[in-house]
């Protein structure tokens, strides 16, 4: 939403612009009703050229503030004005919504805002580290894309923190020091996963027997799955390559290493391989 904002006024300056939450519409709304000033809310909302409310889920159960917010809306699509809205859920699925603003709600372009997936997460810390002119390894980055993946707010706290610590003891930053600033963070937030559960869950997902985790087997649809359950057990577990490769009919480090290296390129170019990552992390974290 800030974004658009700031393109609007960017290339559209002559453009009036308001943008708030739907709790401040509210208290606003309310506040003209209190001191008798229910015509200068109505000209400030009804007469922009864009109108962006974040977070409309807030007026959920407001019924006098859902009708003033339905007028508006009909006023400014009358004028042609523009309206931008989010809220955390469809307009089809907000429930507590009357009938009549929910259906103004559907005539728009409904855009679904999906979960970050790694690479974006990435791509972001790597410019937020890049405008503070930071020094932070590579290994370091990688974990904090891999690890905090609710939003990403959490993630630019996440390397607020680290940076403040390392200034704080006058040392550079590492992954061991990375882990250690933000355990309390990772542990609220970390599911235990086992390598058995990896296996389970990506042999189903590509339909093979999990024993065929374990065998020499090297069938291209086996070796593949085989390798993506590798990385992920070294994303998703704290065991060790040694570790993981017992777990795998006893395969040493080095197959390992050259299983996750091979999953990592194939992630950064096959979109295919890389929707598999997300939606097998995201399932093993349920």
């Amino acid at each position: 939403m800030h974004s658009i904002a700031w393109n609007i006024n960017k290339t559209q300056p002559q453009k009036e612009l308001i943008y708030l939450s739907a709790e401040k519409f509210m208290y606003l709304f309310i506040k003209s009703l209190r001191f008798h000033n229910a015509v200068s809310f109505k000209e400030q909302f009804r007469s922009v050229d864009v109108l962006m409310i974040d977070d409309l889920q807030f007026i959920i159960g407001k019924e006098s503030t859902q009708e003033e917010f339905f007028h508006t809306f009909n006023a400014l699509l009358e004028q042609k004005s523009q309206i931008i809205i989010s809220a955390d859920t469809s307009p089809f699925n907000l429930k507590g919504i009357e009938e009549k603003l929910k259906s103004r709600l559907s005539w728009g372009l409904v855009a679904d805002i999906n979960k970050t997936d790694y690479e974006l997460r990435l791509g972001i810390l790597q410019s937020k580290i890049k405008i503070l002119g930071l020094d932070v390894p590579v290994e370091v980055v990688d974990f904090l894309a891999s690890k905090i993946t609710s939003n990403i707010r959490e993630l630019e706290g996440a390397i607020t923190r680290i940076v403040a610590y390392s200034t704080l003891i006058k040392h550079k930053i590492n992954l061991k020091m990375a882990k250690n600033v933000l355990k309390d963070l990772l542990n609220s937030k970390e599911k235990l996963i086992s390598i058995e559960e990896i296996q389970k869950k990506v042999s189903k997902y590509y339909n093979i027997c999990q024993t065929e985790m374990h065998s020499a087997k090297k069938k291209r649809s086996i070796a593949r799955a085989r390798q993506v359950a590798m990385f992920l057990s070294k994303i998703l577990t704290t065991h060790s390559l040694l570790e993981i490769g017992r777990k795998f009919g006893g395969r040493d480090h080095t197959t390992v290493i050259h299983a996750i290296k091979k999953i990592e390129e194939l992630r950064n170019k096959d979109s295919i391989i890389r929707e598999d990552i997300d939606h097998l992390v995201s399932n093993l974290k349920i």
